[in-house]
């Protein structure tokens, strides 16, 4: 469960991307496109992969490295300045978010709905993560402060940190710039 200090951070940081936006500095709306492209290169890369490896055709290998650079320079537009590995940690945290998605979506056509909305709520958990991160909303070191249940399959929401974080990314995101 938040504290006081981490909701007063929430609240300065809804504050500060508010003012933002009406000076016209912000669209995220452009940036959560941007993110689910990413999210779809990450998955074209694999792809690529995987039917080089299926195929052993090795043009399916050399085309990894063309959507790679795309997907490298679209990530610059998001990830401004970063430390250590967060680079790395936002990449394979929209990664796994697409990968949950895809995952939820299978389960949700075999009729498995209630496996397909732990996932869903996993793959929000995970996007939620990455704008905390990328919008310094949350440093790397109050990732490991999260609780381990946060995302239990059993949570009808959603609680601790994560539920807080996506909480306040889905307010964000709700009145962005169109």
């Amino acid at each position: 469960m938040a504290d006081a200090t981490d909701m007063q951070r929430l609240n300065e940081f809804v504050a500060r991307v508010d003012a933002m936006k009406k000076q016209d500095k912000m669209d995220l709306s452009s940036d959560q496109d941007l993110s689910i492209a990413i999210m779809n290169l990450v998955s074209i890369e694999e792809h690529f992969f995987f039917t080089g490896a299926k195929t052993g055709k090795h043009e399916y290998y050399d085309m990894i490295a063309e959507v790679r650079e795309m997907r490298k320079e679209l990530l610059k537009k998001i990830i401004k300045e970063y430390e250590g590995e967060v680079w790395c940690i936002s990449k394979h945290l929209l990664a796994a978010c697409m990968r949950l998605m895809e995952v939820g979506t299978k389960a949700l056509g075999l009729g498995r709905n209630d496996e397909a909305h732990d996932l869903f709520g996993k793959a929000y958990g995970l996007y939620s993560l990455f704008w905390g991160i990328n919008l310094k909303l949350v440093s790397v070191r109050d990732v490991k402060k999260i609780d381990e249940h946060a995302l239990n399959v059993h949570d009808a929401k959603p609680q601790g940190f994560l539920g807080s974080l996506g909480d306040i990314v889905k307010k964000v995101f709700d009145c962005c710039i169109e």
